[in-house]
């Protein structure tokens, strides 16, 4: 039985649905302003992989992920690049689906935007205002913490070393440092929406209340996000969703842990800031970065401790999948019909689903997930040794199908097709490409190495790079061969 580790008790708990056979879960998604980072590809990542064991489990599990598309630092970018919001947000939308294409993440079941639920929003500020729960001060309407005792009970602090801790918005006309903006006056030039205390936006806190309970519900099952939202974040979420309903608003509260660059945190002023799509074109890299290599990356450490993000670290997961696909090129090599070593791959098999489901059991252990497939890995290698029949090699080449699928990995459809882009306007796949054939590629590696002997290098990265985009490895050789794989 799956257990979780809910930040709300500060305990790992056995997982039970609201609803039998069916999890609602909602994660707070990005704010559409620049490029997504390596620390959101993580966060995305641990949220789609608890979706698919949630599934491979047997839930149905109806998964919202917003957008928030109305806020200061988009309104800021909006007025120095001279458009408008919207523009902004269109693109960045845009360039989050193209990253998370790469990493493999599966779109949301719902991925509701904030300038979408305005009557939602206004409704629940409402009620909040009608209960006593906050207050009116001109244009702004304020959530009074004094007014919900159990504030600070996900951060586990009192509200003094709160407000000690935070980055309190500085404002007099707040009864309490800690009260929050549920709704702001407009300012000239700014987006506003009508309102009962006239043309405003929302707050950041109250959009992701008003979101999750209109597509959810007033209590579901999972709300997730990374640890830096714990507070003020989801601790005000708690506060306005509880104080409207006087429900529990999530039961089990998921958080990923932070993301470090050779062991110091991420940070712009640190000079050690990365986007998703700069990982991907790290140039001093010999051969691309692709996304099967950083998925497998990012889950080979437990998504509740601090992740070293180093080079190092992306060639050992590299060198970790070459041997795994290593493997699947030996299991398609002509086979006898029967294989002495057929028995005890079916037994190997059969450990290995057992060990890899008690893993994911244990809060998502992909590290250990991930070992299982690699002891798997080195159980078929020794087997076809022995003598592994067609059957068998088929069997074990399913196990991993089926196992990987859990983690986003080892999926022919995804990693070894050409990616799949969405059509320009609409969520819509496009249909997945053609493999190239090997006379294709061989084509293309004479014609590259044709063009280093003639010393025309920039020809020659451009077919390594096509050749890398279809999904094939390419190892030069001292006696000026290459030799190449998918």
């Amino acid at each position: 039985m799956l257990r979780v580790y809910n930040t709300l008790t500060g305990s790992k708990e056995p997982f039970e649905s609201m609803v039998p056979g069916k999890v609602r879960m909602y994660v707070c998604g990005v704010t559409v302003y620049d490029y997504s980072h390596i620390g959101h590809a993580r966060s995305a990542l641990v949220f789609d992989v608890l979706r698919r064991y949630l599934e491979y489990s047997g839930f149905a599990v109806e998964f919202a992920k917003n957008f928030t598309d109305v806020d200061d630092k988009i309104i800021k970018r909006a007025t120095e690049q001279g458009v408008s919001c919207d523009q902004i947000t269109a693109t960045y939308i845009k360039a989050y689906y193209d990253d998370m294409d790469r990493l493999g993440v599966r779109r949301a079941t719902l991925e509701p935007r904030a300038t979408e639920h305005m009557a939602d929003i206004v409704a629940l500020v409402e009620t909040l205002v009608a209960k006593g729960m906050a207050y009116r001060v001109e244009g702004d309407v304020y959530f009074e913490v004094d007014r919900y005792p159990m504030y600070g009970r996900l951060s586990k602090r009192k509200r003094d070393d709160l407000q000690a801790g935070a980055r309190v918005d500085v404002d007099e006309r707040k009864r309490h440092p800690m009260d929050f903006a549920l709704w702001k006056g407009s300012k000239p030039g700014e987006p506003s929406w009508d309102s009962p205390w006239g043309p405003g936006r929302p707050g950041w806190h109250i959009e992701c209340s008003a979101m999750a309970m209109r597509h959810l519900g007033e209590t579901f099952d999972i709300h997730g996000g990374g640890m830096d939202l714990i507070f003020p974040h989801h601790e005000n979420e708690i506060a306005q969703s509880c104080g409207a309903t006087g429900k529990e608003f999530a039961r089990y509260w998921v958080h990923n842990g932070f993301v470090q660059i050779n062991q110091e945190k991420m940070s712009k002023s640190l000079g050690n800031f990365f986007t998703i799509r700069e990982i991907f074109d790290k140039s001093e890299w010999p051969d691309a970065v692709t996304g099967e290599m950083l998925r497998y990356f990012l889950l080979s450490t437990h998504y509740r401790s601090p992740l070293d993000f180093s080079d190092q670290s992306l060639a050992e997961a590299k060198n970790a999948l070459n041997g795994l696909y290593d493997l699947f090129e030996r299991l398609k090599e002509p086979a006898p019909a029967h294989g002495a070593a057929d028995e005890h791959m079916r037994e190997a098999n059969t450990r290995t689903r057992q060990a890899f489901v008690e893993a994911m059991d244990d809060d998502l252990n992909t590290p250990n997930a991930i070992a299982t497939l690699q002891k798997l890995r080195c159980e078929a290698n020794k087997a076809l040794e022995a003598g592994l029949s067609a059957q068998g090699r088929r069997a074990v080449r399913d196990e991993f199908r089926s196992l990987g699928s859990v983690l986003g990995l080892l999926q022919p459809d995804q990693w070894q097709f050409k990616r799949q882009k969405a059509d320009e306007g609409s969520g819509v796949r496009g249909a997945l490409a053609n493999i190239l054939s090997d006379d294709e590629i061989a084509g293309k590696i004479a014609a590259r190495l044709a063009a280093k002997q003639s010393k025309n290098y920039a020809l020659a990265d451009q077919l390594r790079a096509e050749l890398a985009a279809e999904g094939i490895t390419i190892e030069d050789r001292p006696d000026g061969t290459s030799r190449w794989k998918r």
